[in-house]
């Protein structure tokens, strides 16, 4: 059997055929990066979007007929569209987007509710006022408010359904804690209407019939991409984590099937979030983030000539044994778990007369590595479970002494994805599983092989307790943006 995977990224989007084996065949990409049109601006063109999705998907069905399709989207990512037309009312707000930070303060000052600027609900409230003049064609019966996965299965389906699921509705911020419905007090004072929203559904089961792609295939999947991941690295059962070292890095860990009482920021720095759902069951996850891994990698090269390309960084960090004290906190855009920091900066410490290209290239991958090992810190301590294995994927995890250095810093093995893209994987997996592919997401998961382990060698490096120090000195560098809280 055959699953088409739909995988759509920040900067760029994929379709892919998934076979019972787990591999994954048939892969076509294009680059579909957002526009920045000013300095914490994100915006982009969905329609463009879709175009490209549509034109990847028929080229990965040349192949032949599939079973079923998987879609996996970047999340929080909004768009709204009219009905009648099928056109966006005016350029999309990536997640990224920042220009609605002063409505997220105002939303807390006034109602006590915390927003977050890379969420939905502030960037659909910015786009209705700011694209519709009318206050009254606001509330129209023919606009719909969705996020990514919702524009494509709309368009997939030629506008027959407008849904979303409990992965990608929970992280929108306009839900109850438990992800299961909108929540109508925050939509009452937002002034969304419900109508306009996309329906809540499960994660797997029949969506309905991809009518615009040859076949029209059923669709039986949607997730966002981190829970994609998460399910694609197999881990579905209660402590099981994986880190997805990218632009970024998330960590997802599953959890089970207690809801969270709150959406709201744990303690510990993590979120709860919706890990999959299917037949009525709803299972969770906590999440925590890095809000730099790779692009550090993309500094050391782009900005500061120390590497050719990224996987140099590997070889002259390798040509070291240690830093030589060297320290290096990657927070290019501040700090996120545990710390929530905005206006920390990136900061090397420890540099002497003998430091090397070599020891500051080592010191950046052993710097990501730590701030890893901080959310796994975090995970523990907000779900009261112990990671015992590190699944990864992403960019990072395909460079050795990054791995090792990972696993060091964590003191435990890690496991990297014999796929570096596991959303694909994951969204093949849940929507396989709904067609017969595999008996259930466990099985799917034992189809996983050849995914190489790194065991910690307690490697001299830089302690915890030098890291803690180093990131403390490198906190609150911009006090005025150290202050936000979201």
């Amino acid at each position: 059997m055959r699953t088409l995977v739909i995988d759509v990224g920040t900067s760029g989007l994929r379709a892919a055929i998934v076979h019972d084996d787990a591999t994954v065949t048939d892969l076509h990409y294009e680059e579909f990066a957002p526009n920045t049109p000013f300095a914490g601006l994100v915006e982009f063109d969905a329609t463009g979007m879709y175009k490209a999705v549509r034109r990847v998907s028929v080229a990965a069905l040349a192949s032949g007929p599939v079973n079923a399709v998987g879609i996996t989207t970047q999340r929080a990512s909004t768009i709204i569209w009219r009905a009648s037309t099928g056109k966006p009312i005016g350029p999309s707000l990536g997640w990224q987007d920042l220009r609605t930070v002063g409505e997220c303060m105002a939303a807390r000052a006034a109602h006590g509710f915390t927003f977050a600027p890379n969420q939905t609900a502030t960037k659909a409230v910015w786009m209705l006022q700011n694209y519709i003049s009318d206050a009254n064609e606001r509330n129209s019966d023919d606009l719909r408010i969705g996020t990514v996965e919702s524009w494509i299965v709309y368009n997939l389906t030629q506008g027959a359904h407008h849904v979303t699921d409990h992965t990608n509705a929970a992280v929108t911020g306009l839900t109850l804690p438990d992800g299961t419905a909108w929540n109508s007090k925050i939509l009452s004072v937002l002034g969304i209407a419900e109508h306009q929203l996309p329906r809540i559904i499960d994660s797997m089961g029949f969506i309905g019939e991809a009518t615009d792609l040859p076949g029209a295939p059923p669709i039986l999947a949607i997730a966002g991409d981190q829970q994609a991941s998460l399910v694609g690295q197999g881990c579905i059962v209660p402590g099981m984590a994986k880190i997805t070292f990218g632009t970024g890095g998330m960590l997802d860990m599953f959890v089970g099937d207690n809801p969270p009482i709150s959406a709201q920021r744990n303690s510990g720095g993590t979120f709860p979030v919706v890990a999959f759902s299917r037949g009525g069951k709803i299972s969770y996850g906590t999440e925590a983030i890095m809000l730099s891994a790779g692009t550090n990698i993309d500094w050391l090269r782009d900005d500061m000539g120390l590497i050719a390309n990224a996987t140099e960084s590997h070889t002259i960090a390798s040509s070291v044994s240690t830093t030589e004290g060297v320290a290096y906190v990657p927070a290019l855009l501040g700090l996120g778990t545990p710390f929530w920091d905005y206006g920390a900066r990136g900061a090397l410490f420890g540099i002497t007369r003998g430091t090397t290209r070599a020891h500051i290239v080592r010191a950046v991958l052993e710097g990501v590595a730590h701030r890893g090992a901080d959310l796994v810190d975090s995970a523990e301590k907000d779900s009261g479970l112990s990671i015992a294995e590190i699944r990864i994927d992403g960019g990072m995890s395909r460079n050795p002494t990054f791995v090792q250095a990972l696993a060091d810093a964590t003191g435990r093995p890690v496991r990297v994805s014999p796929i570096s893209e596991a959303t694909t994987l994951g969204a093949g997996f849940m929507a396989g599983t709904e067609s017969g592919q595999w008996h259930n997401l466990t099985a799917a998961a034992k189809a996983l092989s050849g995914a190489p382990v790194t065991s910690p060698l307690g490697a001299p490096g830089i302690s915890r307790q030098q890291w803690a120090e180093a990131v403390s000195r490198s906190r609150s560098w911009i006090p005025e943006l150290s202050s936000l809280d979201f």
